[in-house]
């Protein structure tokens, strides 16, 4: 009598199944020592009401050192609040109490595979963009449908934002899909009926405000470089007025690949999805060493505990000594450029793995410095046996031509000029900042064009934007002097079949870019990035929704062109010892001496050297 509902199982409330997923996660995610560590921090700091311990705004923006510059503390809470109630939305915002915070500690570090055997990146972002977006179904845009307009309204006390309704068929169909990460935590514990309870939250009717992801990417660019043993303080001390300027214009230029214009006051998260994987791959990888700060103790002594007031005794669990820091740290880049520094570095991260460019990026050349001509070019570069970065940035030309060297440049392009990316009235103010990831060394291409499917094509300014290597052409970059044909330094271009007909041809021949190419001039004096929605060349077009279908063309006067290399020490010294040796024989060259009148002399010069054999007569010397 009652073993029918006894074989059922007992029913667990929501509450309950997140007291079990915080138990999974603290028994299959950290080590004891991690987890005593995590505890220590937590009961340090925490304060505590109606026997409940938890952390505030306050005490988790001074535990993280966020620097009141950028005014991200509340951003970063809202986070927190949401991921504290995973994987029940219906919770949220929840308070921060041990339990909590733990299940914040581990989604922000990716921790959660050890439980979740669905754990695609995709998901982690989804349920990133959850935990940012702000829902509000009262408001909808003037443009909704009539019958849109006549549902009841929810009520709201507080003033809300505009939400994007489903577009092109995404709707309730893929809500499902939408929570695989809360299906994944739920699967876990045998609680999937939890799932039909209401507990599904569709990304499609939330938008997160422009301000918010902002000062997010302030913060995400100041921390990109960050060691989880790291203390933020280090970079917050930093933040000069020139320095919160540069992160200010730099998050603004990455939140226009988002496509927020004044009529909109947010992201979606068809546009978030989209840019981030597209673009920015390695945005949010700072917050991974953030918040393992959670699994090390601090410089302060944690003896000094807030005192609790519902016990009158001290707690007295020993302090783990902090971790041995280096005095004097390698410099995250060593010689800034007039390009790149700091700000730029973490917006390459964005998409290059720091760790191919943290103190491991050597200047190898600069046009300001070591001249615009080809052959500095190929001195400076040629040498280095690892990846490199190409910089180029310059104001746009005017749509006529000013000069005799802009109508050069005019009349070598095809008569019919795509628009450019920028608006004409915003032309003359513009800098356009283009650049390439060069995995493989630099060589001269009288025939065929080097690199390989990892090469990168992007754009830095006034628009971030990232032009993956496609498999339909292998013409990813190319180093040419005249009369090769197109003669200069580019990406994305075919070089044809070279023959003396063909140079004849081309000489007075249109220059033929590929669909999606970069091609500085064999002066590098000019740059023309060439932009066709429908691909077909060795890059991939835009992924941006803002860009989509668009075909443009940004000619520009190169200001600043620099090139870096991705390797270290040890390929400097490579590349040090390979310029040694060709010096050493250029100067054996030179002091060859023909002409003295000595004949043998001579003859003997020319066979040690061996332009003539033995038994040669050696023409008419």
């Amino acid at each position: 009598m009652g073993q029918g509902s006894s074989s059922e199982g007992p029913h667990l409330t929501l509450e309950q199944l997140s007291h079990q997923l915080g138990q999974r996660f603290a028994q299959k995610c950290y080590s004891p020592l991690e987890l005593y560590c995590f505890t220590s921090v937590f009961r340090s700091l925490a304060d505590s009401e109606s026997g409940i311990r938890y952390w505030s705004e306050a005490t988790l923006c001074s535990f993280l050192e966020l620097p009141d510059a950028l005014g991200v503390g509340s951003v970063l809470f809202h986070m927190a609040s949401y991921l504290g109630a995973f994987p029940f939305p219906s919770h949220a915002p929840a308070i921060l109490t041990q339990e909590a915070l733990l299940k914040v500690v581990t989604l922000l570090t990716e921790r959660y595979g050890a439980v979740f055997k669905k754990r695609g990146r995709e998901i982690w972002l989804r349920e990133l963009y959850r935990s940012l977006a702000v829902y509000d179904r009262g408001l909808r845009p003037n443009t909704e449908a009539p019958d849109e307009a006549e549902r009841p309204e929810k009520p709201n006390n507080s003033q809300g934002f505009a939400i994007d309704a489903p577009e092109d068929g995404e709707g309730e169909e893929q809500d499902e899909d939408d929570d695989e990460l809360v299906l994944a935590a739920l699967d876990s514990m045998d609680a999937i009926e939890a799932f039909k309870h209401g507990e599904q939250s569709n990304v499609h009717h939330s938008i997160i405000p422009t301000d918010n992801l902002l000062k997010l990417v302030e913060l995400l660019l100041l921390i990109a470089p960050i060691d989880p043993q790291e203390s933020l303080s280090t970079f917050a001390s930093q933040l000069s007025d020139e320095r919160v300027a540069e992160l200010r214009q730099t998050a603004n230029v990455i939140l226009s690949s988002f496509g927020v214009v004044e009529d909109r006051p947010g992201v979606n998260y068809r546009a978030f999805n989209a840019v981030v994987s597209a673009c920015l791959p390695f945005l949010f990888d700072g917050l991974n060493p953030l918040f393992e700060h959670f699994l090390f103790a601090k410089d302060w002594d944690l003896a000094k505990r807030k005192t609790d007031v519902t016990s009158p005794i001290a707690e007295t669990h020993p302090v783990i000594p902090p971790p041995k820091t280096v005095l004097n740290p390698e410099p995250i880049l060593k010689d800034p450029g007039e390009i790149l520094n700091l700000t730029i570095l973490s917006q390459l991260s964005f998409f290059i793995k720091g760790s191919n460019l943290y103190r491991r990026l050597r200047p190898l050349y600069s046009g300001n410095k070591h001249g615009f001509s080809m052959g500095s070019f190929e001195k400076q570069v040629f040498n280095w046996r690892a990846p490199s970065i190409l910089l180029v940035s310059g104001r746009m030309l005017p749509s006529s031509p000013s000069n005799t060297r802009e109508r050069t440049l005019s009349d070598m392009l095809p008569p019919k000029r795509l628009p450019s990316s920028v608006s004409p009235q915003d032309e003359p103010s513009t800098t356009l900042t283009f650049g390439a990831y060069i995995p493989v060394p630099w060589k001269t291409t009288s025939r065929n064009c080097f690199g390989d499917s990892n090469t990168l094509l992007f754009q830095l300014s006034p628009k971030h934007d990232v032009f993956a290597a496609s498999h339909f052409s292998t013409d990813y970059a190319y180093f040419n002097r005249p009369p090769i044909h197109p003669s200069g330094v580019g990406f994305g271009t075919p070089i044809p079949h070279q023959t003396a007909a063909h140079h004849s041809i081309h000489s007075h021949s249109h220059l033929a870019l590929g669909p999606v190419s970069l091609h500085l001039d064999d002066a590098l004096e000019y740059a023309i990035f060439t932009h066709l929605a429908d691909g077909g060349g060795s890059f991939h077009p835009s992924q941006l929704p803002c860009r989509k279908g668009k075909d443009w063309q940004d000619r520009f006067e190169i200001e600043s062109l620099e090139v870096w290399g991705c390797g270290g020490d040890d390929v400097a010294e490579a590349q040090r010892r390979e310029w040694a040796f060709q010096e050493r024989e250029a100067e054996a060259r030179r002091r060859i001496n023909l002409g003295t009148g000595d004949i043998d002399a001579d003859r003997e010069l020319l066979k040690l050297a061996g332009i003539i054999g033995g038994d040669r007569s050696g023409g008419s010397i």
